[in-house]
């Protein structure tokens, strides 16, 4: 294969992965998670406030967020960095800038999949450069096999930490959890009432 045919095949490799990955990026980003709407008018909660124990459950499950005041459907969870209730919520991410639920996370998985693809080209190119190039002078091979090195380095850290986001989105998506539910942290923070409550975050 000619240095010519080659380096036009590579191009419209990388250039294709590189868009796929902003395209699937703006989509996270620009897309709504699934954000619950708030109510028009205020809702009062009193009742569930004064129960014995706090219920803010309905016999459908639904459930009632305090902070929002509203009711939200299965599944849904508040941001508290959004502060607002998603649906399916996965976890608020900060590459995206966006929480990660119902209605983007297609897109974030997408994302995932072309980071690691971008990761692996990387590391494919350096080798065929190595096996089809390997003659080269000294100077010009040690700056190479420097640049060579820490493009592998990069491309194996980018790698293995998309492949483990996308495991375990793969485990929690398979089981019909958020992601959060892998790992949950448990702290008490006492609700409007008495008592205390535990959550997972």
């Amino acid at each position: 294969m000619s240095d010519t045919l080659w380096g036009a095949v590579n191009v419209v490799i990388f250039n294709t992965i590189v868009f796929l990955i902003t395209m699937s990026h703006l989509r996270a980003v620009l897309s709504d998670p699934g954000v619950v709407p708030l109510p028009s008018a205020s809702m009062d909660f009193s009742d569930l406030h004064s129960s014995q124990p706090p219920k803010n459950t309905t016999a459908d499950g639904w459930t009632v967020c305090m902070k929002c005041e509203t009711y939200r459907p299965p599944r849904a969870h508040h941001c508290r960095i959004c502060q607002r209730c998603v649906r399916r919520m996965d976890h608020h991410c900060p590459w995206i800038n966006n929480c990660v639920g119902e209605y983007n996370q297609k897109f974030f998985i997408q994302f995932l999949f072309y980071v690691g693809l971008a990761s692996l080209h990387a590391i494919t190119l350096v080798i065929i450069t190595w096996i089809l190039d390997p003659g080269v002078k000294q100077d010009v091979k040690y700056t190479k096999l420097v640049h060579s090195i820490i493009l592998v380095i990069e491309s194996v850290i980018f790698g293995l930490f998309v492949m483990a986001i996308g495991c375990d989105q793969y485990v929690a998506f398979s089981a019909g959890h958020p992601v959060t539910w892998l790992c949950p942290i448990q702290f008490s923070s006492p609700p409007r009432g008495s008592g205390s409550q535990s959550y997972a975050v």
